[in-house]
C-alpha cells in the first residue's frame, strides 16, 4: 500500500508541470483580442491618414484665429495631425529645425520664440531661453495660443522661428506678430516648402519682396534642397506697409 501512494504521488507530481505548460503555452497563442491583423492595422493607418490630410487641408485655409478656436474645443485634432506630421517627417532626407537647431546653438544667449513649434523639439535641444508657440499645448514648456497674438512683451526676442508653420489664410499677420517681438535688428528664420511658393503672383522671389514690406530685409535665403527653402531676415526700422497680403498654396501630401 505504502509503495502504490507513492507511485501515484510521483504521477501526480509529474503531471502538474505539464498542465502549468500547457495553459502558459495557451496564453502565448494570439488570438482575435492579443491585437490587430496586418489588415486592420493598414485600414488604421488610412483612417489615420485620411484624417491628417483633411486637417492639413482645413489649416492652411483657415484663419489663425479659426484655428485655434477650432483645436482649443478639440485638442485630440492636434495630436492626430502631427503624428501624420511626423510620419512625413521621418521619411525626408533633410529636415530643416535640424538646421535651425544649429543656428540657435551657436547664438547661446539669444532669447527665441518657435512659432508654430509642435512638440517643441527646438526648445528641448538647445541652451537658450525658448518660447514655444502652438495651438494646443502638450509639453509643460508649449503655450497655447493663435501665433498670430502671443503673450510677450514689443521687442523681447533675438529670434523668430518658422518652420513650416506659415499655415492658414493670415500669414501677414503672422509675421508681423514676429516683428513686434523681435528686438531691433533681430532675426526672423523661416523654413518652407518651396512648392507653396510655386504662383504666378508669387515665386520665392516675390515672398522675399513680400516679407520686406512687411518690415524686413534679406540677410539670407538656400534653396538648394529640392523640397524646402529657408530665409534669414533681419528686423528694421522701415514700417510695415499696410495692407500687404501673401498668398501660399497649400501642401498637399501623398497618400500613405
Amino acid at each position: 500500500m505504502t509503495k502504490s501512494k507513492k507511485k501515484t504521488g510521483a504521477k501526480h507530481a509529474k503531471a502538474k508541470p505539464v498542465e502549468q505548460t500547457k495553459t502558459i503555452n495557451k496564453t502565448k497563442k494570439p488570438g482575435k483580442k492579443g491585437g490587430l491583423s496586418a489588415m486592420q492595422e493598414q485600414m488604421k493607418r488610412r483612417l489615420e491618414g485620411g484624417k491628417f490630410r483633411m486637417l492639413n487641408e482645413q489649416l492652411y485655409t483657415t484663419t489663425g484665429t479659426a484655428a485655434f478656436e477650432e483645436f482649443q474645443r478639440e485638442p485630440e485634432l492636434f495630436d492626430t495631425y502631427h503624428e501624420g506630421f511626423r510620419e512625413m517627417a521621418e521619411k525626408w532626407p533633410v529636415n530643416p529645425l535640424d538646421g535651425f537647431i544649429q543656428y540657435v546653438k551657436a547664438h547661446p544667449k539669444a532669447i527665441v520664440a518657435d512659432f508654430g513649434c509642435g512638440d517643441a523639439r527646438l526648445g528641448a535641444s538647445v541652451p537658450n531661453k525658448v518660447h514655444s508657440f502652438d495651438l494646443v499645448s502638450r509639453n509643460k514648456n508649449v503655450t497655447a495660443c493663435n501665433i498670430a497674438n502671443v503673450p510677450l512683451k514689443d521687442e523681447s526676442i533675438d529670434i523668430a522661428v518658422y518652420c513650416l508653420a506659415l499655415m492658414g489664410t493670415t500669414v501677414p499677420e503672422f509675421l508681423l506678430e514676429a516683428r513686434r517681438v523681435l528686438k531691433p535688428n533681430g532675426v526672423l528664420k523661416i523654413a518652407e516648402v518651396k512648392s507653396r511658393m510655386e504662383t504666378p503672383s508669387l515665386g520665392i522671389a516675390g515672398f522675399v519682396k513680400k516679407v520686406k514690406d512687411l518690415g524686413y530685409d534679406l540677410r539670407q535665403k538656400d534653396e538648394n534642397n529640392k523640397m524646402f527653402v529657408t530665409f534669414e531676415f533681419v528686423k528694421t526700422k522701415r514700417e510695415p506697409k499696410p495692407n500687404v497680403t501673401i498668398e501660399l498654396k497649400a501642401c498637399e501630401y501623398k497618400r500613405r
